[in-house]
């Protein structure tokens, strides 16, 4: 196993990692300081510096980044507080339509013009074949995709594409001109009927010892088969995390599965998680399972959920809302509380593997909840990187603005939290949680692709369910560009980010926009020979 730099990539500083040996222990916590040289490849930091803050709206909640224990009863909260600023920071006075938001946290525009990526199905969330630091790797000069498709051509509209999801997997050489050369799809992961649940819903893939590949994922199950046929959204799924376990194979002419056996792992508590008898659109998806240097020897997971009990149950606390004392700019308990904004209620979990095959797991408490601020939270990652020698922990995930609670605002895209360990209290980043979102005129009210208000930015649904790669570069999907829905990989951007701020690279591909479905491999496998 040998790194490599793809040809394509631009030449970014490359900080010499550092193994520390010392630590610094507080109480309930964790090993603040761990191997920096474990971590990830860096992003280059941005040239941005955390947003002031604006008269007029409310200061951020204070967070210490403390890291606690993974076991431990804590869960940092994306507060109110804390997504107030996201409207602090977006311009008030901009001409309907356009983007309210700051160029250092837009995504660059995507041409209505845009390629397909497949004639034959729709592509959205996709993710790489990677390893438990989350390397993207190349198996045999080969680099490998995993995507949710659907039939283009089977009779339902691309917004019924979710219940008729399926995982498919695409590849290419290594060496390709990602400009050029496109992603041959292989068809679909599973045989037909062999997954747990009759729709396979998103997650990740792991390279085991071999060609063993560990792939976990989403199993969901709509029993009313006619309706899920026909792509109705009136019905609401069970739902399990999962994992196969299969074979990868790889020759001259392309990349290949068999094998698989599958395992429900996972089935939502209803305490720490809601299920589907407490509400039938509980989150409960998206796992990604981890190594983290902190813990050698243990593997981890996130993963999507929503905080345990009877949907309209919870209540909003102060807790949530965030406010600094005496802030004249605060809402009272009360006052949200009238709002409705209690039923909204996004967490990222975190689950522990028992055992080395990965095929046992228990829950721990979640690390983030958004409780009366957004009702999902989804794709979560965990990212490491050394800064300054040290390893910063970066939870992103990815959420709507039409899931924002009352009295929220935000735009479709990336979200950010940094910390010093898996569990920590997490501060929001640029002081927002808005990483990276699509052009959008936060002035206005929120609404979604499927019918989008004309007199809003065209752009404010152009790309969603972003996958962060090393080195900062954000993979996504196309799904309405100015009233021309995708179902294609968009092109790939940049973004800096360290110390807790964020930056689009304007500098990256034509201004900021890289090659479409460019997610590049930074660690091959497989043997050199395999590379002419």
């Amino acid at each position: 196993m040998n790194t490599h730099s793809n040809p394509h990539r631009p030449r970014r500083r490359l900080r010499q990692a550092a193994a520390l040996a010392a630590a610094a222990a507080v109480a309930g916590s964790i090993l603040l300081v761990t191997p920096a040289a474990q971590a990830n490849l860096p992003a280059d930091p941005p040239s941005s510096t955390m947003p002031a803050p604006t008269p007029g709206f409310p200061l951020p909640t204070k967070h210490t980044q403390q890291a606690y224990d993974p076991a431990a009863d804590f869960t940092s909260k994306w507060t109110r507080a804390d997504a107030k600023q996201i409207m602090a920071q977006s311009n008030p006075n901009v001409a309907p339509g356009k983007n309210s938001m700051s160029p250092n946290v837009t995504m660059p525009e995507i041409p209505k013009d845009f390629p397909a990526m497949n004639d034959d199905v729709w592509v959205w969330d996709t993710w790489s074949l990677t390893d438990e630091k989350a390397n993207q790797i190349s198996y045999k000069g080969w680099d490998v995709i995993f995507s949710l498709v659907a039939d283009r051509h089977a009779g339902y509209g691309f917004d019924q594409r979710h219940w008729n999801a399926r995982i498919g997997y695409f590849f290419r050489k290594t060496n390709a001109d990602p400009a050029k050369d496109k992603w041959n799809y292989g068809g679909h992961l599973f045989l037909d009927n062999t997954s747990i649940g009759n729709t396979e819903w998103s997650g990740s893939t792991r390279l085991m010892q071999g060609n063993k590949i560990n792939v976990f994922y989403t199993a969901t199950t709509f029993y009313d088969v006619a309706e899920r046929n026909a792509g109705g959204g009136g019905i609401a799924p069970d739902a399990v995390i999962a994992k196969a376990l299969g074979n990868i194979h790889a020759n001259q002419n392309g990349v290949t599965f068999d094998g698989f056996q599958h395992t429900k792992l996972l089935e939502p508590d209803g305490k720490l998680y809601q299920n589907k008898a407490q509400n039938p659109g509980f989150a409960f998806r998206d796992p990604y399972t981890f190594a983290d240097p902190a813990h050698p020897g243990k593997t981890f997971m996130v993963f999507e959920g929503n905080t345990g009990g009877t949907r309209g149950s919870y209540k909003c606390k102060q807790e949530d809302l965030g406010y600094r004392p005496g802030d004249p700019h605060a809402e009272t308990v009360s006052q949200v509380n009238s709002t409705g904004a209690w039923y909204q209620t996004a967490n990222v979990g975190l689950a522990v593997a028992d055992n080395k095959d990965l095929s046992k797991w228990s829950f721990l408490p979640p690390v983030l909840s958004a409780n009366c601020v957004n009702d999902q939270t989804e794709r979560p990652q965990i990212y490491i990187q050394n800064e300054n020698g040290k390893n910063k922990y970066y939870l992103f995930t990815i959420s709507h603005q039409f899931t924002y609670a009352d009295g929220m605002r935000g735009p479709d895209g990336v979200y950010g939290f940094v910390g010093d360990g898996v569990r920590s209290d997490y501060q929001p980043v640029n002081n927002s949680g808005l990483a990276l979102g699509s052009p959008t005129d936060l002035n206005m009210p929120a609404n979604a692709p499927e019918g989008p208000d004309p007199r809003q930015n065209g752009r404010q649904f152009q790309a969603y369910s972003h996958y962060v790669q090393p080195g900062g570069l954000v993979q996504s999907f196309i799904d309405n560009v100015d009233g021309v829905r995708g179902g294609s990989l968009s092109p790939t951007v940049k973004m800096n980010f360290q110390g807790g701020v964020t930056q689009v690279d304007r500098s990256f591909g034509q201004d900021g926009l890289g090659p479409f479905g460019y997610l590049p491999t930074n660690v091959r496998v497989g043997g050199e020979g395999h590379y002419k």
